[in-house]
């Protein structure tokens, strides 16, 4: 279900900015994202849509700006007011990270139940029977045989680990999930299988979703809003539909006309 306006946001950036000694990453962003609500974050290499996913899963350290967010007592944190342990525990528990690298997403060496079940026990779950069944179900979810469950995932896909990586990420319901570019480097017929899976469970649960990516089509089937940046700075943001069909800034311009001229 789409945002309730009448809520305060679940995250609220303002001014955000990142240098590299003198290299800009990003400069000045700006926005609010609400629960239910899939945001897409585009723009070529080196735009500092990567940066911007870094410093607000709190890896990276902000030069200027702020970060806040609602948690689920109702408070609104400062990201930069958390201590390590409790920014550790919010990417444990209410935020997921599907990386576009799966190796860095995943425990390679551990068993794919074992991967859901390591999120499951850091909410608490201690129970070997209950863990082994919700992780059987979310393979089953995200298509993967439950037979697998005891294989690692160096046996799987790129398509199955991206697949897996996911189920560990919603298995605790998180309320916010970044994604950086899930489906890049798969095949065509399987990024299609992987975004109707995203798409259905981001609308069941009602995930808040920021996704990096540089294909405009990913952006558009998931995200509600898009932010295009260029240089480090956001020059064009609006309704998905509105900035690809009737992009604004130059730039936009050619990166729609680029995808249609392809």
């Amino acid at each position: 279900m789409l945002n309730d306006l009448s809520q305060a946001p679940l995250l609220s950036v303002r001014n955000l900015t990142k240098h590299y000694g003198e290299r800009l990453g990003c400069a000045d962003v700006s926005f609010d994202i609400y629960e239910g609500e899939v945001l897409a974050v585009v723009g070529e290499s080196g735009s500092g849509k990567s940066t911007l996913l870094g410093l607000l899963a709190t890896e990276l350290e902000a030069s200027a700006g702020s970060v806040r967010y609602r948690m689920r007592d109702g408070v609104t944190r400062d990201m930069a007011s958390l201590t390590e342990a409790e920014r550790r525990l919010l990417l444990r528990t209410d935020w997921g990270f599907v990386r576009q690298d799966s190796t860095q997403g995943l425990r390679m060496s551990v068993s794919a139940g074992g991967n859901i079940g390591e999120r499951l026990m850091a909410v608490g779950a201690r129970h070997y029977g209950k863990i082994r069944g919700q992780a059987l179900d979310w393979l089953e979810r995200v298509e993967i045989d439950r037979g697998r469950i005891d294989d690692i995932p160096k046996a799987f896909s790129g398509g199955m680990r991206q697949r897996l990586q996911i189920a560990r990420n919603l298995v605790t319901h998180p309320r916010l999930v970044f994604m950086d570019e899930p489906t890049s480097g798969l095949d065509v017929s399987v990024q299609a299988r992987l975004l109707d899976l995203i798409r259905s469970l981001v609308s069941e649960l009602g995930l808040a979703v920021i996704i990096v990516t540089h294909d405009l089509a990913v952006a558009r089937l998931l995200s509600h809003r898009i932010m295009v940046m260029k240089g480090g700075r956001v020059i064009e943001a609006g309704l998905t539909d509105r900035v690809l069909d009737d992009p604004h800034a130059p730039y936009t311009q050619l990166l729609v006309s680029s995808v249609l001229a392809a």
